[in-house]
């Protein structure tokens, strides 16, 4: 599945009742060219974003699936550990760079 790397920031963006052509747009904030030095490392955390999305609504389908006597409890399991490791590796990543960005906040300048 190919997903454009900022659907995610858009998407929040457009809930929070601003849309594309808004001031983040205008500001390069969301709708930043594809060509930009944080291109790659954006479509990274985008992809990985709406992977976690799409496993944790995959599991919650599954889950109701199981209630109604539809699905087999193997599926949901699967289904369940494949939406904890998404988020897990969502959390690490995130973790990660804040602590990157804490370790060059203390270089002396």
């Amino acid at each position: 599945m190919s997903i454009r790397a900022l659907d995610a920031a858009n998407a929040y963006a457009q809930s929070l009742g601003r849309t594309s052509g808004g001031p983040l747009a205008e500001s390069g904030g969301l709708d930043a060219p594809a060509g930009s030095a944080g291109s790659a490392f954006g479509q990274m955390l985008g992809d990985m974003f709406t992977s976690a999305v799409d496993a944790t609504k995959h599991s919650e389908v599954m889950a109701a699936r199981s209630v109604a006597g539809k699905a087999d409890l193997v599926d949901v399991v699967t289904a369940v550990n494949s939406a904890e490791m998404a988020v897990e590796t969502l959390v690490a990543v995130r973790d990660r760079v804040i602590s990157a960005y804490q370790e060059i906040m203390r270089m002396p300048i």
